[in-house]
């Protein structure tokens, strides 16, 4: 079990039987009454938010949580297939399920999977990725490498904002926290 005490950002939780994660917290000392904890978690299953409110030193449960490193292996256009690295199991997910993170995800990539109760609620994806550029407006002489950008379609259909000497075919490294090109990858 878990104090409030305990509590930090990405901390995973049980509260009414369901996985939380804690997205925000404040330990709160009025001058008058009882010190508390006011907390915002997201639910792992359904990404619901919630403020909570906890007097000092109550305890919430740990979730049943496991974590596995897979890999991504293929999508069939509804449906994306993971692959346990340990004992080669595969698990099917749904868009849904994967939510932005399907936007990064390339063949063969390695994504962490949360596991409650034995189903997956999450996966978590590298900060960086690299992709190739399927689609941009060609350069224009006098574009120089700093200053402005254009917009570039990666092979995954996400579009990120990128230097005008980037063209099609190149591989490039994104941010996935923010969805920023980082460099050119040679």
């Amino acid at each position: 079990m878990y104090s409030t005490s305990d509590f930090k950002k990405g901390l995973k939780i049980e509260h009414n039987g369901k996985p939380w994660t804690v997205v925000d917290f404040q330990h709160v000392s009025p001058g008058k009454g009882a010190a508390f904890t006011r907390a915002k978690i997201k639910n792992l299953e359904n990404g619901q938010v919630l403020e909570l409110t906890l007097k000092s030193g109550e305890k919430v449960n740990r979730p049943d949580l496991e974590f596995k490193d897979m890999q991504y292996l293929y999508n069939d256009g509804t449906s994306y297939t993971l692959m346990d690295n340990s004992n080669y199991e595969q698990i099917v997910l749904s868009a849904d399920q994967l939510g932005e993170n399907k936007l990064y995800m390339v063949e063969n990539c390695p994504v962490k999977v949360t596991l409650f109760n034995g189903k997956p609620v999450a996966v978590e994806i590298d900060v960086f990725v690299t992709l190739t550029v399927k689609e941009t407006q060609p350069n224009i002489r006098g574009d120089t490498s700093s200053g402005g950008g254009k917009p570039a379609v990666m092979e995954t259909g996400l579009t990120v904002q990128v230097p005008f000497h980037i063209s099609e075919g190149d591989r490039v490294k994104i941010d996935t926290r923010n969805n920023a090109y980082v460099e050119k990858v040679k």
